[in-house]
């Protein structure tokens, strides 16, 4: 008994140690995925652990209510650079909305919010933030590991320095701040140079986020967002944002007292915000909400996009 009990312990602790071998199962995936063993063993010598990277995620924007969320991207100067953007890059945003069917302010708006027309592109090492995120934050780390491996592929597709690139804490880059895999996926060569640059080059930036929303339903031409009014005992129960694909049509919304427009085409969900202290308002949100939450996941976020967007649209007609 005493011999099998210590072969037994012997083989649980084999076991756990190969189990307690992340980068080594690291290494193993993506080398099924076409990247070479030693560049993938360089890659996690060469990343190093941040902690600014865990205390950033740890204190999103979006954790904050909606009347302190908005005045961080509703700003003159802001709508002053966007609309000086639109100018210089009119005939691109023409036609990438000709090739995608997303509106200029739209595009205008996303470059806007997310990095001040490439004024803020970040200050961490992509490199760093996704290795921390992915072997140092386990809340999230199936997720950033696997933007970790998108990095690595997508630097060597780029001919990129490993710790060349930098961007924000949850690893995204450049104008539109791609992540790895959304990079991969949706960058666009709109210039016709031969390379998909998002790092430093507005064209292939507005092409980009272009493609991103067109590839994610975006209608060209409806709204997003719209303030509603409902009933004192209207039941809002099942119906309220959860971040999933919308699913309301007019007709249940309005037997649960929510005055939903005459002629407006769902589906639909319900979003409550914080527009003050102690007091909310609410909003219909269309699919080209959901669609702007495809980029962002945050109904705020989407809310600060498309308010931001129709500012933008008002002041371009009055420019």
């Amino acid at each position: 008994m005493i011999g099998r009990s210590l072969l037994a312990a012997a083989l649980w602790c084999g076991s756990a140690m190969a189990l307690a071998n992340p980068q080594a199962d690291f290494v193993a995936e993506w080398q099924q995925q076409g990247l070479s063993k030693a560049y993938l063993e360089q890659a996690l010598d060469q990343a190093e652990l941040s902690q600014d990277v865990l205390d950033a995620i740890q204190k999103p924007w979006e954790a904050k209510p909606w009347y302190q969320y908005y005045p961080l991207f509703l700003t003159e100067e802001r709508l002053q650079a966007g609309l000086a953007f639109w100018n210089e890059h009119q005939d691109t945003l023409a036609r990438a909305e000709q090739t995608f069917g997303v509106e200029p302010e739209i595009i205008v708006a996303i470059i806007g919010v997310e990095t001040y027309y490439g004024r803020h592109l970040g200050r961490h090492k992509v490199l760093d933030a996704l290795y921390t995120l992915g072997f140092h934050y386990p809340p999230r780390q199936t997720f950033f590991r696997k933007e970790f491996g998108h990095y690595l592929k997508l630097a060597q597709e780029q001919d990129w320095a490993l710790d060349s690139i930098k961007g924000s804490y949850a690893g995204a880059m450049g104008y539109g701040q791609f992540i790895p895999s959304s990079y991969l996926a949706y960058a666009v060569d709109f210039d016709n140079d031969g390379k998909r640059d998002l790092i430093g080059n507005p064209v292939d930036a507005i092409g980009s986020v272009a493609n991103y929303f067109a590839e994610h339903r975006w209608q060209h031409g409806q709204i997003a967002i719209e303030p509603v009014t409902v009933a004192a005992d209207a039941n809002l129960d099942g119906v309220m944002w959860d971040g999933k694909r919308l699913s309301q049509d007019a007709a249940a919304l309005k037997a649960r007292g929510v005055a939903v427009p005459d002629g407006a085409k769902g589906p639909f969900s319900v979003v409550e915000l914080e527009v003050a202290e102690n007091q909310h308002d609410t909003f219909l949100a269309h699919p080209n909400f959901y669609s702007i939450t495809r980029y962002n996941r945050s109904p705020l976020y989407a809310m600060a996009v498309w308010q931001f967007s129709q500012q933008l649209k008002q002041a371009k007609a009055d420019d």
